[in-house]
């Protein structure tokens, strides 16, 4: 975070006011000068009509630039461009010409009720304008609230400062926190800021750019208080999701370690069993025996090979590290290797994927481990006396490998959840850590595939492995 230089406070403090005397007297300005060029203007239009236009209609006319006056300066200069036209009404219009003297009575009555609804009538306009301004600065203000509130946690405070630089034309706008920058949006500031307005909770809402006014800055402190919302609401969400991934690290450690826990014991207490036995000098094992425990071992040692691979492979994807080597590839070659790599533990095995179909994008390597893993798993849950078929086809600009068991199948509402990491569905398995679905999703989804599960007809399960083909056009 950047510091920024704070201001002093109490300079802040008299910007405010200075500021609305600057803009009152501005706009005083501005009517003084609407009234003097609506007078002359309107006195030089009728002065050539006078023996055609009533009095009546003389006195309507000049309300005209009166409530321009209003509108444009407020109701001081409104007041002030009344009176200007009573007298100008007095000298031009009602006799005798040019003097200041009256000499019908209804004319001074005509002349006080002028004065009277010309001044009500500025004192109308000029509170309906003030109202006026006052609901836009309403309505800006809930439409910047509505804006932040539309947008996404992470996004909502970035968004809101966006806002009230736009609408109130800063250069840079800024949350800061004990003289430290939480968000800015805008180019480096400098110098002192034009705004400082507190937030609570040690915040304060800093803008550089023009000075606005009091209502203003009114506004702004609003504003203010709902940025510090925003922050403290970011904070608790990246508060709630630390918290849940420490949790979701708890689970899968859990897992692990319970996962491994068997799963590494077992292999390791088959080799230490045989190599200690084969090693016990008052033991003399016949051939037969020896090759018994070294076959013992070599077993024990293919699980425990499996179970690191299967871990690395899990840590790879999780980091997003995984190597893939997209390249033209045979299926029927692939699906060959894996069958033979395979323990089905004595599962009939049907293969038929033509050696014709076209190539598929894919990376060899992990394809194959895919398919040996959907394979270990169909074998696994096929029960005795059936068998798992592998079926591979092209449709329009892909290619499907489909492995087909028998088994009790998987239900619909569990068919995410068996591809969570160290997730088995029958807990009174004890072999496999359940990475297995979980690896072989995500080596199809690295190389660009989806793997899909779905009812076996007549009861099992079918994965469907979609690959894209690797020539476009066929």
């Amino acid at each position: 975070m950047n510091r920024v230089e704070m201001p002093d406070m109490g300079t802040v403090a008299q910007g405010g006011p200075v500021d609305s005397v600057r803009r009152s007297w501005r706009r005083t300005g501005v009517g003084v000068i609407a009234a003097g060029a609506g007078l002359a203007a309107t006195t030089a239009a009728l002065v050539p009509l006078r023996p055609q236009v009533s009095l009546p209609s003389v006195v309507l006319l000049y309300l005209i630039p009166v409530l321009l006056t209003a509108a444009l300066g407020g109701w001081v200069p409104a007041v002030a461009a009344a009176a200007g036209a009573d007298l100008l009404v007095n000298y031009f219009f009602i006799p005798p010409f040019r003097t200041f003297a009256v000499e019908a009575g209804d004319s001074i009555v005509v002349l006080a009720v002028y004065v009277g609804v010309a001044v009500a009538v500025s004192l109308a306009v000029d509170l309906a304008a003030r109202h006026r301004a006052t609901a836009a600065r309403r309505d800006t203000e809930a439409a910047l609230l509505a804006v932040a509130s539309s947008q996404p946690i992470e996004q909502s405070l970035a968004r809101l400062l966006e806002e009230v630089r736009t609408t109130y034309r800063m250069t840079t706008v800024a949350l800061a926190e004990q003289g430290r920058t939480v968000e800015r949006v805008g180019p480096a500031p400098h110098g002192q800021p034009a705004l400082s307005v507190a937030a609570g909770g040690g915040l304060r809402l800093l803008g550089w750019g023009p000075q606005l006014f009091a209502e203003d800055r009114r506004a702004l402190a609003r504003l203010a208080a709902a940025a510090a919302r925003a922050l403290h609401t970011q904070r608790l969400a990246g508060q709630a999701a630390h918290a849940e991934e420490l949790a979701h690290i708890d689970r899968v450690r859990a897992a692990l370690l319970g996962a491994v826990g068997h799963d590494l014991r077992t292999p390791l207490a088959g080799i230490k069993a045989a190599v200690s036995s084969l090693r016990q000098p008052d033991v003399d094992f016949t051939a037969h025996d020896r090759a018994e425990l070294l076959a013992t071992v070599e077993e024990s040692t293919d699980r425990l090979t499996a179970v690191v691979d299967n871990l690395l492979a899990l840590s790879r994807l999780q980091a997003g590290v995984l190597s893939v080597d997209n390249q033209p590839t045979a299926l029927d070659a692939v699906v060959a290797r894996a069958a033979l790599a395979t323990d089905t533990g004595g599962v009939e095995v049907h293969v038929d994927v033509p050696d014709d179909l076209p190539l598929a994008l894919a990376d060899p390597g992990l394809l194959e481990r895919v398919v040996a893993n959907l394979l270990a798993n169909a074998c696994t849950a096929t029960p005795p006396g059936r068998s798992v078929q592998i079926r591979g086809h092209a449709d329009d600009h892909q290619l499907q490998l489909q492995v087909i068991d028998h088994g009790p199948g998987i239900a619909v509402e569990d068919r995410d959840r068996v591809f969570a990491p160290f997730q088995r569905l029958d807990d009174h398995s004890s072999t496999g850590l359940g990475l297995g679905l979980a690896i072989a999703r995500g080596f199809t989804e690295a190389q660009g595939g989806t793997l899909t599960p779905s009812d076996t007809p007549n009861g099992g399960l079918t994965m469907t492995i979609a690959l894209p083909a690797a020539v476009a056009d066929r």
